[in-house]
């Protein structure tokens, strides 16, 4: 009974912070109580990480925490708080300024709860609330029709996401007759699921996560996106993309047909490329960030394709926080424009690439019981690479650069290897494919890299240039979606001059 405060004392906070959204909507509130308002924010962290260090896992009603539930509260409690902060002066003057903070609480712990949820049912309704909330956030500018356009897209999209996951949780919950989701994903529970209904769901499934994480061929809502105010594409970007690798977590035991984690791979590998290659070619620098969050998802999903879910929680948070930065600190690149690029040293490669090898081999070695170790090998391998080419292009001597990349390495490795250890308890029993499809992962990344430099070489070739102009046209939003002399500030300044 002892431990089941930790949760109860959550869920008030909870309440405490959706009870503070709904005061600050009313106009008689001060405009300063917002302030107090993003400083409650921090309530659901702080119960939360007490929790997770004196509770552990506990089930009260139709909720579960474990490792996950708990970081996750912490994490999104962390991060509402940060955006709203920044959000006090960046929206301040806008005629929404109320309803913004209240929808950004309710898109951000609306989230919270649906890792908390451990009921079937609760889960589909949940799964939806935080999507809805980031429709309204996009629909926000009334007067301005791209905003319109692109929510209704996303609402079309994220509906069938929701869709998705109550026919799968409806179904599950009925065929084995319990609604728990630790007993209903039971091994002997799942054994009375014919072969065609675990397809349908597994394909139920990938639709559900692959929508809101943005990937190919529901990614053009994404690309997109950039007509939201900087806030909500943090909260978007940083946030709710990420769903889709917890749903797959949530329901691993489910998830385990070969065929799907197949399917699944290919889908995120082609993101992977496509978003990768559009963060390349365009110079808005939102889009470079849409872009590069649909790589980043490509990768958590290729980790969960692999089995490696504890991996793809732990990127999914530390991708989180390093996009959120981004996104806050977008206009600082503003004052860059102009200046020096870096500077050629196309000799620095060929001592980063055997870097890079010798990081990769020594992570194989270390870690023989490490899901998806190859990839995080490669991985590990590649980031070394590049880190070793962007230091030494800023800085003089080879061995300050060797040193600096050896030390950013093995400090990337102990965060993610205690967060590994922080998850394990946390993390259900899960498919792991064949070591042949782990291997056949590893050269189609190997591969793509390989062709990339190549192509690189050779941008003058008709190959290159149509590629290019491709990743152009993929990376633009419909003409729908944008306005270059939006209609709606010609509007405000009437009602200005009419008031006047």
């Amino acid at each position: 009974m002892g431990n089941e405060w930790f949760a109860w004392g959550w869920l008030a906070a909870i309440a405490a912070v959706f009870l503070s959204a709904i005061v600050w909507l009313s106009p008689r509130v001060s405009e300063r109580y917002v302030h107090v308002h993003v400083w409650l924010l921090l309530l659901p962290g702080a119960a939360a990480l007490s929790g997770w260090i004196g509770a552990g896992g506990v089930d009260i009603g139709p909720w579960r925490f474990d490792a996950v539930s708990w970081l996750s509260a912490v994490y999104i409690s962390l991060l509402s708080w940060a955006i709203q902060r920044f959000s006090t002066r960046y929206l301040h003057g806008d005629r929404r300024y109320r309803l913004y903070f209240s929808l950004l609480t309710w898109t951000s712990f609306a989230a919270s709860l649906t890792w908390a949820a451990g009921d079937l049912r609760l889960i589909a309704v949940c799964w939806g609330l935080p999507l809805v909330g980031l429709v309204a956030l996009t629909a926000l500018k009334k007067e301005w029709e791209p905003a319109q356009f692109v929510a209704r897209q996303m609402g079309m999209l994220f509906l069938a996401s929701w869709i998705a996951v109550a026919l799968t949780v409806v179904w599950l919950g009925v065929r084995v007759g319990e609604w728990t989701l630790v007993s209903a994903l039971s091994a002997e529970r799942l054994a009375r699921l014919a072969l065609w209904e675990r397809t349908v769901m597994n394909g139920l499934l990938m639709l559900a996560a692959v929508i809101p994480a943005g990937q190919w061929p529901f990614h053009r809502w994404l690309m997109e996106s950039v007509v939201t105010p900087t806030p909500v594409s943090a909260v978007m970007h940083a946030g709710l993309v990420n769903a889709g690798g917890l749903l797959l977590w949530r329901f691993s035991p489910l998830f385990s047909e070969t065929w799907a984690h197949v399917v699944l791979f290919l889908i995120a590998f082609a993101s992977i490329l496509i978003g990768t290659g559009v963060s390349f070619v365009h110079v808005d620098y939102k889009r470079q960030l849409v872009g590069s969050t649909m790589a980043q998802m490509g990768v958590m999903l290729v980790q969960c394709a692999l089995g490696a879910y504890g991996a793809a929680v732990v990127h999914l948070v530390l991708h989180g926080l390093f996009k959120a930065t981004l996104f806050l600190q977008s206009g600082s690149v503003v004052s860059r424009v102009g200046r020096a690029g870096l500077r050629k040293t196309g000799s620095a490669w060929p001592g980063g690439i055997i870097l890079g090898v010798l990081l990769g081999w020594a992570f194989w070695q270390a870690a023989p019981h490490e899901p998806a170790r190859l990839l995080s090998a490669l991985l590990l391998a590649a980031s070394a690479t590049v880190a070793w080419g962007r230091l030494t292009d800023f800085r003089e001597g080879r061995w300050l650069g060797f040193a600096v990349v050896v030390a950013l390495a093995l400090v990337s490795e102990t965060v993610r290897h205690q967060f590994m250890v922080l998850l394990h308890n946390g993390m259900p029993s899960a498919f792991l494919p064949p070591a042949s499809f782990e291997w056949l992962v590893f050269a189609l990344f190997v591969a793509a890299a390989l062709v990339a430099v190549w192509i690189a070489n050779r941008r003058s070739s008709m190959l290159a240039i149509h590629l290019y102009m491709w990743l152009v046209h993929l990376g633009e939003p419909r003409p729908a979606a944008t306005e270059a002399h939006p209609r709606y500030l010609a509007s405000y300044l009437k009602e200005g001059m009419a008031h006047e």
